[in-house]
């Protein structure tokens, strides 16, 4: 099976490639090749995987690598610009956000129409497409992004259905929350917070979260999101009536509780350690997430974090080993 991972050298893109080595089962076929596509990677590749650095945003430099590899099998679409730089640089967002997915998903209409099989394409959206949400969120609340990322993104789910509807793709769009904890470096996420409130306080180290302690939001651990990812390539979307758009489940919490769950797993004292300085753009955008309710991916068999113990744990835990399997 020949794998490609867009965003491969980034957080999540780098802890799902480590599942997804060649010889690797998933499902009930084995990894035979595995393309890496980003922008630069820090170190060389092992046997059986192909590192192509590329910028997604240049339509005819990734047309033209996507050429020259085998056919795909199954393609995991992690790359973007997310929420706050894809507000300040339009251009940017708009080419790796839109014009590359669009690339990407041609590439399996031209797959088929030259007699092979539609890939498997794994889209990875986001909460972001919820925008200002309502008392509480379900599988039919609608979408109302208030960002260009989530703008973005909701199009991609779009496409997805579309080209699967003619059936190009075998498509599956999930909708990510929060995952912890991102690596230190900027990105532009204006999330980071999240990250930084866990690896601080964690550390014994003191912190000043920008929203009030009972903001509410949403995150799950990477290895949970890891997981939901692989499994959004092996469930048959048809168990639950060819829906190809799912909310991932995922933890709500405020963040004295997070805070709180560090404390008790990391031992630091974190009520000596927290400052709450409330941002309201930040406050507004991440501490006001509702009750969410996310019974079709539940029936789909996804699974979230099972509490905030887990979640911090997960959190901070190493990479998995490559000994492991998928």
């Amino acid at each position: 099976m020949h794998v490609l991972i867009t965003g491969a050298a980034g957080f999540l893109g780098r802890a799902l490639a480590q599942r997804l080595m060649p010889g690797r089962p998933l499902g009930r076929r084995a990894v035979g090749q595995l393309t890496l596509m980003d922008l630069a990677f820090e170190r060389a590749a092992g046997a059986g995987v192909c590192q192509r650095a590329i910028d997604m945003g240049d339509a005819t430099a990734l047309r033209a690598a996507l050429a020259e590899r085998p056919p795909i099998d199954l393609l995991f679409h992690l790359a973007s610009v997310p929420g706050g730089t894809a507000e300040q640089h339009y251009e940017l967002a708009r080419r790796v956000n839109l014009d590359a997915t669009q690339t990407l998903l041609e590439q399996g209409r031209q797959q088929v129409v030259r007699g092979g099989a539609a890939p498997v394409f794994v889209f990875a959206s986001s909460i972001a497409v919820f925008g200002t949400m309502p008392a509480k969120v379900d599988d039919d609340t609608p979408a109302r992004p208030q960002l260009s990322y989530g703008a973005h993104k909701l199009v991609g789910e779009v496409l997805v259905n579309d080209f699967s509807r003619r059936g190009w793709v075998d498509g599956r769009s999930v909708r990510i929350p929060g995952v912890l904890a991102r690596p230190p470096e900027r990105t532009g996420q204006l999330s980071a917070f999240l990250s930084d409130l866990i690896r601080e306080l964690a550390a014994g180290r003191p912190f000043t979260c920008p929203t009030s302690p009972q903001a509410t939001t949403w995150a799950s651990s990477l290895p949970c999101v890891v997981e939901q990812l692989l499994h959004a390539a092996r469930f048959d979307p048809a168990l639950i009536g060819g829906e190809r758009v799912l909310t991932l489940p995922t933890l709500r919490f405020a963040m004295a509780e997070l805070a709180q769950a560090v404390g008790r797993v990391h031992g630091t004292p974190v009520d000596d350690l927290v400052r709450w300085a409330p941002d309201a753009r930040i406050e507004a955008l991440f501490g006001r997430f509702p009750p969410l309710r996310t019974a079709r991916a539940q029936a789909a068999g996804f699974r979230g974090d099972a509490d905030l113990e887990a979640l911090v744990r997960g959190a901070l835990a190493p990479p998995e080993p490559p000994g492991q399997g998928a």
